[in-house]
């Protein structure tokens, strides 16, 4: 009698290889795509069955249609995660050409000698570069991958990450970012401990038709100061790719964090995150951005206020050109008596490009003495060009004061006009005004930062005169 076969097929991996033998991720997403992203990272169970179960909030929750439209994003066309190209490094000798390279155009190592405490760096959607100067790690401050501190700081991660912020039930996209993340930065400032230079990530999207969902998480313990930078560019490809990132910010009892960040995306880019912060008393956050690019864009990023005292400063720029769609703005939540919010949004559209405002501002019952001030301010430089604000206002309590402020209009012909008359060309007389429109924001960015981004809105402006 023949001995029975008990021998098992194995089933294919979700992740395979290609030609070169380099591990890739098939298209779309599955509970197989995400058990195999999990097991190549070698997450505790814990991350694992967090990102099933965010799996399982994705699967219900439906596209938003309220915002942009995204009919003609297609997620199973999308690679959701590549396994790494290559390892972790702590030197940038020793980090490969090609992304050594791209870095070094972009003057990360440079900045990171000269202005820098520290700098994770992000390739495609795998960190291969943690940097943090001794002096500061001697601090007890913790600055590293998101993935390195899942496994190395366990405690403090599972406590934070996506439970009490952005929850996976948050939205159908913090619902997925939560099931394929990958990369990102966590940063821990223990108590009283003031750090005097920035500390950057910088995350580069390096593939055609992909996604790519870093994790960013910031703890500013009590008393405590620290500004965070993230800069974020992509390659031009002519297929959609994606970017949805979350970032948590938790602010203690007296302490004070910036988040500044610039992005640069390629105009085949959706880029839908979720970005929130909770404030403390007497805490303060502060957001500071520049949104160049993308294909279209839905952004609000959040504070809510829960301590008494507490404060949130939103500055934010944007600039949307030819198709360009953007739907961004700000939320602020104040549950505490005597918390203050300033939200300034500044937004440019041209060649028939959308810019759109849609904040939040909501006064709790407990949040007597506090004050809110919105101001949106949209510069269109054509007739066939778009912005529109949407402002909510929310008061539950009658002793509060808030003021929402909105001014949309063209280039005016008499400044154009006036600067010609003084010997400037059209152009050069259109960029000064538009500089002049978006200083308040840019005055708030690093120097480097603030140069940049002059430049990147002078390159959109070309030709803007309509």
């Amino acid at each position: 009698m023949a001995a029975t076969d008990k021998t098992r097929v194995a089933k294919p991996s979700p992740i395979k290889e290609d030609e070169q033998g380099q591990l890739v991720a098939k298209k779309g997403i599955s509970r197989e795509v995400i058990a195999e992203l999990s097991k190549i990272k070698g997450e505790p169970d814990w991350m694992r069955e967090k990102r099933i179960k965010s799996y399982e909030i994705f699967e219900r929750k439906p596209i938003p249609t309220w915002g942009v439209d995204l009919s003609d994003l297609d997620l199973s066309e999308l690679v959701l995660y590549s396994p790494p190209e290559a390892g972790r490094f702590d030197s940038w000798d020793d980090v490969p050409k090609e992304m050594k390279d791209t870095y070094e155009k972009l003057g990360i190592p440079q900045a990171e000698r000269e202005h820098l405490a520290g700098v994770v760096g992000v390739w495609r959607q795998e960190p291969f570069y943690e940097g943090l100067k001794q002096e500061y790690a001697d601090m007890g401050i913790i600055f590293c991958a998101m993935d390195t501190a899942v496994t190395e700081h366990e405690d403090i991660v599972r406590e934070y990450f996506m439970n009490k912020c952005v929850p996976p039930q948050d939205n159908k996209f913090s619902a997925l970012h939560g099931a394929v993340w990958s990369g990102g930065s966590f940063l821990y400032v223990p108590k009283d401990v003031k750090v005097d230079l920035p500390l950057q990530a910088y995350f580069r999207m390096e593939g055609a038709n992909e996604g790519t969902f870093e994790h960013t998480l910031i703890i500013a313990d009590e008393g405590s100061e620290v500004n965070y930078i993230e800069g974020c560019t992509a390659q031009t490809y002519s297929v959609n790719s994606m970017h949805s990132a979350v970032v948590e910010i938790f602010v203690k009892e007296g302490a004070k964090a910036r988040y500044t960040t610039v992005q640069n995306w390629s105009k085949d880019v959706f880029n839908l995150n979720t970005k929130r912060a909770i404030v403390e008393a007497h805490g303060t956050v502060e957001w500071v951005g520049g949104s160049m690019g993308a294909k279209k864009v839905m952004l609000y990023p959040g504070s809510f206020l829960i301590g008494e005292g507490a404060r949130a400063d939103h500055l934010n720029v944007g600039v949307a050109s030819g198709d360009v769609w953007k739907d961004t703005g700000a939320k602020v939540v104040h549950l505490a008596p005597n918390t203050n919010s300033n939200i300034l949004a500044k937004s440019i559209s041209k060649d028939g490009g959308i810019m759109g405002y849609r904040g939040l501002v909501r006064m709790g019952h407990n949040s007597q003495g506090s004050k809110a001030r919105v101001q949106c301010d949209g510069l269109m430089m054509d007739d066939r060009s778009r912005s529109d604000t949407w402002p909510d206002i929310q008061i539950q309590n009658p002793h509060v004061t808030v003021a929402h402020e909105a001014v949309v209009g063209k280039i005016s012909d008499e400044q154009l006009f006036y600067l010609q008359s003084r010997g400037l060309s059209e152009e050069e007389a259109a960029a000064m005004i538009v500089n002049g429109f978006i200083e308040p924001v840019t005055k708030e960015l690093p120097m480097e930062y603030a140069v940049e981004l002059n430049r990147l809105i002078q390159l959109e402006m070309v030709d803007s005169i309509g």
